[in-house]
């Protein structure tokens, strides 16, 4: 097994930090936009992608966590005692743009769970994806609005997506098998 690092700290706040104008620019703004970070690395670059949102354009974005766990469409196969997290949605979707963060895409089979959970919540007027790690080999037709980086990856290999909050550093390891 060898593992190479594509991506440390500055690399990743540097891809946070484009996506974050991404998201204002495409969204000509703030005023409709909501930022949801997908359980577990999803919710911590939701909060610094909205952190760096709120500063640059002095304004206070509504943001929240989404636990896909139970709408996943494998979540039997994963484990029988699968463990939940707490979903936090405290403001009404209609009429925002959602901005759903995830940390990376591979088959798109938790967006689209994470899509069918926001619906359970509310119909927002849009949901636009942003994802740090884009790994190809999707599974179903779904594509990620913001990228921060590219990446081609077999199957059987792995992309971990360190972060300081809860591995207490930032990088990205592709591991081949």
């Amino acid at each position: 097994m060898t593992t190479q690092t594509i991506m440390v700290g500055r690399d990743i706040e540097r891809s946070l930090h484009r996506i974050s104008l991404e998201v204002v620019e495409r969204n000509h703004g703030v005023a409709d936009l909501s930022i949801i970070g997908i359980h577990t690395g999803g919710v911590y670059l939701a909060q610094r992608i909205r952190q760096y949102i709120e500063e640059r354009e002095d304004a206070v974005l509504p943001s929240g966590t989404l636990d896909i766990t139970l709408y996943r469409d494998d979540w039997s196969l994963i484990s029988q005692n699968p463990v939940v997290k707490k979903s936090d949605i405290g403001f009404l979707l209609e009429d925002k743009c959602v901005v759903l963060v995830d940390d990376v895409i591979f088959t798109g089979r938790t967006i689209r769970a994470a899509m069918d959970a926001i619906m359970d919540y509310g119909r927002p007027l849009s949901i636009q994806l942003a994802v740090l790690i884009d790994r190809g080999g999707r599974e179903l037709p779904i594509q990620p609005d913001y990228v921060g980086m590219s990446v081609s990856a077999l199957a059987k290999e792995r992309v971990d997506v360190l972060l300081a909050e809860k591995d207490g550093e930032d990088a990205v390891i592709l591991t081949k098998r």
